[in-house]
């Protein structure tokens, strides 16, 4: 039984009497008992699930989690873990003036995510500085920037939380279908490069003798890191979106080697801490993306200690055997 809000629940846009708008977060905060005695026989665990915001922040949670999979694990592989935070922070000053003038703030993060890639690789061509201090100047900037924008604003009217650390249980219909979009173009990318990605990983000059472009392979990957970080942004918030990208990829790479399979199983794990922070959130009162962005971190934690556990086992076990034979 799915209680939607638009029926069952006080609406998610519904105003006070000061004319403040609700936010589905404190309608959560207000109906948790009001679902547990609707639910019936649904277990008081899943509740939430039950609730109509709480389905499209899993649904659109889920096709973040593949999305960041896909491209979690060549940010892993690449080392590049640095300039998908650099690009989440360098979000901010387009969010901010897509906000002022009326724009989406999902296409002002996509505008000023494009232009920090392109600000990075100016800076390594004509400015001749590395790749590191390229993105530190850049990432610290663009940050500077988007606070200036914001505090020199009188008339700001977005919640800085929302930006900061995202807003998941506020995804729409519409925010469904373009992080849908966004997981076929990650997929169709990721399929059609697949094999210049691998060489670039190994060898970049293995790459260029055999004709397989490293350099558009870079540009490439650096345009899926910023699809995945904007794509993430609604859920997790500028700040965490790293934690979805490199949380449930390391998780999985400490269980298999192979590319494909890695993103395979990230993607799942991805999905189960997206499904796990959304009930933590629910049942203790946090806040939503954070939650999830910590769960996933955690996923990669927890993954990386298990397996060390098991590995340190089979090794005991292994000079045990040898011993007694």
């Amino acid at each position: 039984m799915a209680l939607d809000v638009d029926t069952h629940l006080p609406q998610a846009d519904d105003r006070l009497g000061g004319g403040e708008v609700r936010h589905p977060t404190s309608i959560a905060n207000e109906n948790r008992y009001q679902l547990r005695v609707q639910s019936g026989t649904v277990s008081v665990l899943l509740d939430p699930f039950t609730v109509a915001f709480v389905q499209r922040a899993l649904v659109g949670g889920a096709l973040v989690a593949v999305v960041c999979a896909v491209v979690g694990t060549w940010v892993v592989l690449r080392g590049m873990a640095f300039l998908g935070e650099a690009m989440a922070h360098g979000m901010l000053p387009g969010i901010a003036l897509a906000t002022l003038t009326g724009f989406p703030p999902v296409a002002g993060a996509a505008v000023s995510a494009a232009a920090m890639s392109v600000g990075v690789g100016a800076l390594q061509r004509r400015g001749r500085l590395s790749a590191d201090t390229s993105i530190g100047l850049l990432f610290v900037a663009s940050l500077s920037l988007g606070v200036i924008v914001i505090s020199a604003s009188r008339s700001f009217a977005t919640d800085a939380s929302a930006i900061l650390f995202g807003d998941i249980l506020a995804i729409e219909q519409a925010d469904i279908v373009l992080l849908a979009l966004a997981v076929a173009a990650t997929l169709l990318v990721a399929a059609a490069g697949h094999r210049s990605f691998v060489a670039l990983a190994v060898d970049p000059r293995q790459a260029q003798l055999l004709g397989l472009r490293p350099r558009l392979a870079h540009i490439l990957l650096v345009g899926l890191v910023t699809l995945a970080v904007v794509s993430a942004y609604q859920a997790v918030g500028s700040l965490l979106v790293v934690g979805m990208l490199l949380g449930p990829a390391v998780a999985a790479g400490a269980w298999t080697r192979r590319i494909v399979p890695t993103m395979v199983l990230a993607a799942l794990i991805g999905v189960v801490a997206v499904a796990v922070g959304l009930l933590l959130s629910w049942h203790l009162g946090t806040a939503a993306g954070a939650t999830v962005a910590f769960t996933a971190i955690c996923s990669g934690a927890v993954s990386t200690g298990i397996r060390a556990l098991t590995r340190s086992t089979r090794t005991t076990r292994s000079a045990l055997d040898e011993r007694t034979a």
